[in-house]
C-alpha cells in the first residue's frame, strides 16, 4: 500500500476501535486476526472514502448483530433430505485451491433452479457458505501457506441458462446484495466458463454498468475454461465442469465424492457436520430445531436494479425461443464482491 493508503487505514482502524461492544464482538468474527486486509476490503469498495468505508463496515456489524450472523453456523438445516434439496438446486462447492493458496469456489449459475425450499432457505446456505469460508477456510489455508489469504476465486458455470432464470432474479439481487455490503471484496477473480452466445450480447450492454475494479477481475474464457484454469490451479482442483476439453456440463456429471455441488462431496460434508456439531455446543443437547434462519434482506442498490433491468430488456430481445442467458446479476459479478 502507499502513503495514502495506509493513512486511510488508519483513520478507518482509529474509528472502528471506537464502536460499543456488541459491535466490536462481531467485528472478530470478520476480521479473523487480519484486521488491516478487512479495513483495506471496506476500503476498496468505498474507493478509498474514510467516512464511506467507516458506515459500511458499521452498517455491516449492526446487521450482524441484529440478525445474529455469528451464530448462523450453529443453525443446520434439516431435516438432511431439505438440506439435499437445497444442494440440489443451489449449486455451489468448494473444489480446491489455486496455487497461491485461494479457495477455489464452483457455481452452477445455469443448472441452479432455487425450487426446492424458501427463499430464506437459500439465503441462509448462502450466508453459512460465506461464514464457513471466512471463518474456517481461509484462516485454515492462512495457516497452512503462513500469511494472509482472505480472498477467493470463484468460477461460474453458465450451462444451462434460460430465459427462466430471470425468475429468480430477486432471489439472487437479495443474495447479491447481502454479498455486496456485508461481504465486498472476497473475490480476486471470476471466471466464467461454458458461455452462450448470447453471453456476449448481454455482456457488451452490462460491462460499462459495472464499476473499473469488478470489471477487471471479470475473465471469460473459451469453453470449459480448461486450459486457462490449469495455469493458476492443479487438475485435482478443477471444478468437474471444466474437467473436458470441450464446453458442456451436468449436475451429474461425476459421482458425489468429484462433483462439488453434491452434499456427497468432501467439502458439504464437512460443512455440514461442522455446522451440526456447532449445533450441539451451542445449544448445550436441546433438540435441532426445524425451521429456516431468518434474516433482513437489504434493499438492492439503484445500480443493480439498473442492472437487472438492462439484462431482462436485453434479452427479451431474443424472444421466448430456447436461449441460454448470462443474468449477470446473478453471478454477484454487479456486488463489487
Amino acid at each position: 500500500m502507499g502513503v495514502d493508503s495506509q493513512d486511510a487505514v488508519d483513520q478507518l482502524r482509529a474509528l472502528v476501535d471506537q464502536v460499543s461492544e456488541p459491535l466490536r464482538a462481531t467485528f472478530q468474527h470478520v476480521h479473523q486476526g487480519y484486521i488491516t486486509e478487512t479495513l483495506v476490503r471496506f476500503l476498496k469498495a468505498r474507493e478509498w472514502h474514510v467516512s464511506k468505508a467507516h458506515k459500511m463496515l458499521v452498517d455491516c456489524l449492526n446487521w450482524r448483530v441484529q440478525n445474529e450472523i455469528d451464530n448462523i453456523l450453529s443453525k443446520p438445516i434439516v431435516p438432511p433430505d431439505l438440506y439435499r434439496a437445497v444442494r440440489d438446486s443451489q449449486l455451489i462447492g468448494l473444489s480446491g485451491y489455486s496455487r497461491e493458496g485461494l479457495p477455489v469456489f464452483a457455481i452452477g449459475v445455469g443448472l441452479s433452479t432455487f425450487d426446492k425450499a424458501s427463499v430464506h432457505y437459500y439465503v441462509q446456505s448462502h450466508i453459512q457458505v460465506n461464514e464457513y469460508r471466512d471463518r474456517v477456510i481461509l484462516p485454515t489455508t492462512s495457516k497452512k501457506h503462513g500469511r494472509p489469504i482472505t480472498t477467493c476465486v470463484k468460477v461460474l458455470d453458465m450451462t444451462g441458462l434460460k430465459l427462466s432464470a430471470l425468475n429468480q432474479i430477486k432471489l439472487l439481487t437479495i443474495i447479491s446484495s447481502i454479498d455486496d455490503l456485508n461481504y465486498p471484496e472476497k473475490t480476486n477473480t471470476y471466471y466464467i466458463v461454458n458461455a452462450p452466445y448470447i453471453f456476449s450480447a448481454c455482456w457488451k450492454v452490462v460491462k460499462p454498468l459495472l464499476q473499473e475494479r469488478t470489471r477487471k477481475k471479470v475473465q471469460v474464457l473459451p469453453g470449459s475454461g480448461r486450459d486457462e484454469l490449469l495455469k493458476i490451479m492443479d487438475y485435482a482442483s478443477l471444478p468437474h465442469f471444466c474437467r473436458k476439453e470441450g464446453s458442456g456440463s451436468s449436475r451429474h456429471s461425476e459421482s458425489g465424492s468429484e462433483n462439488c455441488y453434491s452434499l456427497d462431496h468432501p467439502f458439504h460434508q464437512e460443512l455440514y457436520n461442522y455446522i451440526r456439531q456447532q449445533s450441539r455446543l451451542h445449544e448445550a443437547g436441546e433438540p435441532i430445531k426445524q425451521g429456516s434462519f431468518h434474516v433482513d434482506f437489504p434493499e438492492p442498490k439503484a445500480e443493480e436494479c439498473e442492472i437487472a433491468k438492462t439484462i431482462e430488456s436485453e434479452l427479451n430481445k431474443f424472444g421466448n425461443g430456447n436461449v441460454v442467458s448470462d443474468s449477470l446479476n446473478n453471478l454477484k459479478i454487479t456486488t463489487g464482491d
